[in-house]
């Protein structure tokens, strides 16, 4: 009972623990207000589809801050930096400490976009090579009198729907050999974007690399893009999501649109190529749950996941690093969380439950089979711990019951 207590209280208490590391930035929001400045980033192309958001904190004198682009949706057809989704994921990670970035892409004609895949390539390809000249941007700005007070050597990117989508090919398309040739030539369509995967847009000679994922709803058209050097990466999804699949399917719904793989698919990929990565699985719901920004609760978690999962890369986390190793790492998701009638494990295999209230008191013992239910109604509000035994390994998660 006491190896218990202490895990308890050890588990309990690593959010103050980690919030010291970075002496308490980039976790909580700490600042109270932020402020939006809107530039070209491109010095080849002008307009509105060049310009991005650069949200910072209010009285912050930090000047070596990571930076985070948050990619808005819209099928690449349509939408806009200012959607209300980009701007509280960026003011919550700007009032975190962070410098975070909502960024306007090249769209396609929606006719043009829906004719053909090849077109549907072209396009991706394009948007992404707007992306990484924003990126390259803000590391050009460094150079040039560091307006916005970053690390360049850290720069996440992340967004929701088709942004998700850009964000991941963004990380995780390396080479030129990466994109496919059958039956689809896409490493041909690279010239009308300058014929390289660096893109046309412009702020050449500097660097597009990122040092992390966020992707809220989004997929990969291949799953074999991620390979051992890739980006780690946190993926947020519904599972009855039809715009963009929790596993892979044809996008939007529609056979004559790309297939693209979820974060079911995705996180295994990692899983097997021993990438840093978690997720956050939502039972029942469809896409647009972030369209709503803090409105949603489960965009509200979303934010909470994201922020901790990318402190583990910051450069003054000094504290143990995320495991992959499967005996360490963590493959269960808990939702909902708080509950107050089941909860869902998403366990692929059979499992040993252990609840125990706050007390040290068990509520609970028994079996759970795969994607089996928890029925947690009966337990009285409060916040328990449960253990879980798999034939790998032992982990600890917290359950608040309301």
């Amino acid at each position: 009972m006491k190896n218990f207590y202490i895990t308890l209280i050890a588990l309990l208490g690593l959010g103050a623990q980690t919030y010291a590391q970075c002496e308490g930035r980039y976790e909580n929001e700490i600042f109270s207000t932020v402020s939006k400045t809107t530039v070209n980033y491109s010095d080849v192309y002008s307009g509105l589809d060049h310009e991005m958001d650069i949200y910072t904190p209010d009285g912050d004198t930090e000047i070596n801050r990571p930076v985070i682009f948050f990619i808005h949706g819209g099928a690449f057809y349509t939408g806009d930096k200012g959607s209300v989704d980009c701007i509280d994921f960026c003011e919550s990670f700007a009032k975190r400490g962070y410098v975070a970035i909502s960024p306007n892409y090249r769209l396609a004609d929606i006719g043009a976009f829906l004719s053909s895949k090849e077109n549907q390539f072209k396009t991706v390809l394009r948007a992404i090579s707007d992306v990484k000249s924003a990126v390259r941007y803000m590391r050009k700005d460094f150079e040039n009198g560091d307006n916005y007070g970053i690390d360049t050597s850290t720069i996440f990117v992340g967004g929701y729907s088709a942004g998700a989508v850009l964000a991941l090919h963004l990380a995780f398309i390396d080479k030129v050999s990466d994109l496919p040739t059958s039956p689809i030539n896409v490493q041909a369509l690279l010239d009308s974007i300058g014929g390289t995967l660096e893109g046309d847009a412009g702020n050449n000679g500097y660097s597009s690399k990122v040092s992390g994922v966020v992707s809220f709803a989004g997929g990969v058209y291949d799953v074999g893009l991620i390979d051992a050097n890739d980006e780690p990466f946190v993926a947020m999804h519904g599972t009855d999501d039809l715009t963009v699949p929790f596993d892979c399917g044809p996008a939007l719904n529609n056979p004559a649109i790309l297939t693209l793989c979820g974060a079911n698919e995705m996180i295994k990929a990692a899983k097997a190529n021993g990438v840093d990565s978690d997720s956050l699985v939502f039972v029942g719901e469809g896409h647009g749950w972030p369209s709503a920004g803090k409105a949603a609760p489960q965009f509200v978690e979303s934010l909470e996941l994201a922020s901790s999962f990318l402190y583990y890369f910051l450069p003054c986390y000094d504290g143990p690093a995320l495991k992959v190793n499967e005996a360490q790492k963590s493959s269960f998701s808990l939702y909902p969380n708080p509950a107050s009638a089941k909860i869902e494990f998403f366990n692929e295999e059979t499992i040993q439950i252990k609840a125990f209230a706050i007390d040290g008191k068990m509520v609970f013992n028994g079996q759970v089979q795969p994607y089996q239910s928890l029925d947690v109604s009966h337990l009285p509000k409060g916040v328990y711990m449960v253990e879980i035994n798999s034939p790998l390994k032992q982990e600890f998660k917290k359950l608040v019951v309301e």
